[in-house]
């Protein structure tokens, strides 16, 4: 990031390239498949644009994961309703990172456990379990401290046990 903000163009491609999928599957996982792609663009524009606002000793991820959370963000104050992802369906980079072996009943349970609950733990989930975010990492992103963090992702992962035990005792 420092050398794009030097003016190294191609350094801007490098970080596309290496952020693009993974910040594509964050944001699947809070709205719905086309948004993402859109919010995914409006990422990057927002990064181009607030090179010169980057701070050279802040670490890069966690400062793009909170440009993709607060565009996110945006789109859902925007529609007012939370545009998530349809229930079950999984994105064409999910379908193509998915191991073999994992049951896509599962899958589908757990997408819609996320889904029910608060922002806030979801973001945390999100953000540490499928993103492999640090603690750390996930507060700077989200300007909390990381007790904070600590203490919605536990509480959002005790919250998706009950869900999931709920919604596959429906099965």
């Amino acid at each position: 990031m420092v050398r794009f903000v030097d003016g190294d163009r191609g350094a801007f491609e490098a970080l596309f390239e290496r952020y693009r999928e993974p910040v594509y599957a964050y944001l699947s996982r809070i709205v719905d498949k086309r948004t993402s792609e859109d919010l995914l663009q409006t990422t990057f524009l927002s990064v181009i644009r607030a090179r010169g606002r980057f701070d050279r000793g802040a670490r890069f991820k966690p400062w793009l994961y909170a440009i993709a959370t607060n565009a996110a963000r945006d789109f859902l104050r925007r529609h007012r309703a939370e545009q998530l992802t349809a229930e079950g369906e999984l994105s064409a980079h999910e379908e193509a990172t998915r191991a073999p072996e994992v049951d896509p009943g599962l899958q589908k349970a757990v997408a819609r456990a996320l889904q029910q609950l608060p922002e806030s733990q979801r973001l945390a989930i999100v953000m540490h379990r499928f993103q492999n975010l640090t603690f750390a990492e996930i507060a700077e992103a989200l300007d909390l401290t990381e007790s904070a963090v600590k203490v919605r992702a536990h509480r959002g992962y005790q919250r998706l046990r009950e869900l999931l035990k709920k919604l596959w005792e429906e099965r």
